[in-house]
This record gives structure tokens, sequence and C-alpha cells, in this order.
């Protein structure tokens, strides 16, 4: 397999991973209870909710199986466009917790509004806490690996290097 997509790949299924493990604890602190219909709720954004949720296992399949499209999708988008953006390079900690925040707004404010689901009004609080939520398990990885793969070292160090003595 190409070296490209095996990375992508196999980063993907990482963040995919901690992503909705990351969804499951989430809940489960906020409401005291496991989310057995978390990959039904998903799925009802192409069936819509109401039949979502009255669907088996088949149902939870196509909500796992859109989870980690899309987090195959933010992965490889942050992979072509790392390259070719040079300010990307500046450090990969904050860089990944800003890719984050954007991964949650695109999410929140224009995948989410095209799908059936039912939005809910802005919480600041309960945004900030998954654009964190999402920076750590999503954006560092991802701009760690990138970081990786085309072998690029923080910027910032460079510049500490090369200033002082």
């Amino acid at each position: 397999m190409n070296r490209f997509f095996k990375t992508v790949l196999l980063t993907g299924l990482f963040v995919g991973t901690t992503d909705l493990v990351a969804a499951y604890v989430t809940q489960w602190i906020i409401t005291g209870k496991f989310a057995d219909k978390m990959l039904h709720y998903i799925a009802g954004g192409a069936l819509g909710l109401e039949s979502s949720m009255k669907g088996g296992n088949g149902v939870a399949f196509l909500g796992l199986f859109f989870h980690y499209f899309i987090a195959f999708a933010f992965t490889l988008l942050f992979f072509f466009v790392f390259p070719k953006l040079k300010f990307l390079w500046f450090n990969k900690y904050l860089v990944g917790m800003l890719y984050g925040v954007f991964v949650a707004v695109i999410m929140g404010q224009v995948i989410l509004r095209i799908t059936p689901l039912p939005g809910g009004p802005f919480n600041l609080s309960n945004s900030i806490v998954g654009w964190l939520t999402l920076g750590v398990v999503l954006g560092i990885p991802i701009a760690y690996n990138a970081y990786q793969y085309y072998g690029v070292e923080n910027q910032s160090k460079k510049t500490t290097d090369t200033v002082l003595p």
C-alpha cells in the first residue's frame, strides 16, 4: 500500500476511534448512562432521526461507517493541504488544536445543518468543551502524524534555535 494512504488510513482510524470513545465517555459523564443509540443518531444524518432510532444493527453500522468516513475525510484534507500551507508548519500542537476547532465548526455549522438532525441552540461552554476535545483526540494526532510524514520540524523551535546563541 502507498505510504501516504497507509498513513492517512491509520491516522483516520485512530482519530475516528478516539473521537468515538470521547463521545461515549462525554455522554456518560453528562447523563450517567451509556449512550446505546449514538451510532443510530449518527445514521440519522442520512436516514432521519425518527427512522434511524427505530433501526437495528444495520443502522448502527451505517452510523459507524459515516463516523469513520468523516474522520478519514478530515484526515485526508489536512494531509493534502499541509504541504501547501507553510503557516501550518509553525507548531503541531497549536495547529492540531486549531484544526480540532475548525472540524467542530465545519461539522456544527455546515455538515449538521444539511442533515435532517435537529439543531440545538448555541452553547458557548459546551462548544468550548467540544473544541478542546476535538483538538486533543482529532486535531493533534492528525497534525502530529502529518509532521512526521512530511518530516517537518516545528518552525518555532527552528526560529528559537537560530535566534539564540
